[in-house]
């Protein structure tokens, strides 16, 4: 069986920092490309962050650029967010996903496995 934890997700002052966490179990880790997805109340859940299996590339929604930072330890099967200068526009629910295509995608049909979610609150 399948599972992806989320954790690290938190209230947080704007311009502070948070660093997610995704542990997975019951896959090859290591040949799964991962992403993080979020959705904001009211919103449709959108990309922000894939890496792939080779950990040789990362791939960032535009708005994350440069604050956001994708990562994975193959040895400990899990991916990791660090997002800093974080904005009040950066609040939803924060959700890590599996692809055995093994390459980086925006393209939510692609992850096969998805996590339960953490919630992210940035305050002004």
């Amino acid at each position: 069986q399948v599972q992806l934890v989320e954790s690290g997700g938190g209230l947080v002052q704007a311009g502070g920092s948070l660093r997610l966490s995704c542990a997975a179990s019951g896959l090859t880790f290591s040949t799964y490309a991962m992403g993080w997805f979020r959705q904001a109340p009211g919103e449709e859940r959108e990309f922000v962050a894939a890496i792939p299996w080779s950990a040789n590339s990362e791939y960032y929604e535009d708005s994350v650029k440069g604050r956001f930072t994708i990562s994975r330890d193959n040895a400990k099967s899990t991916v990791y967010l660090q997002m800093n200068s974080l904005k009040p526009e950066d609040t939803a629910v924060y959700y890590c996903a599996a692809s055995s295509s093994g390459i980086s995608t925006t393209l939510q049909h692609m992850y096969e496995y998805w996590g339960q979610g953490t919630q992210v609150t940035v305050s002004s």
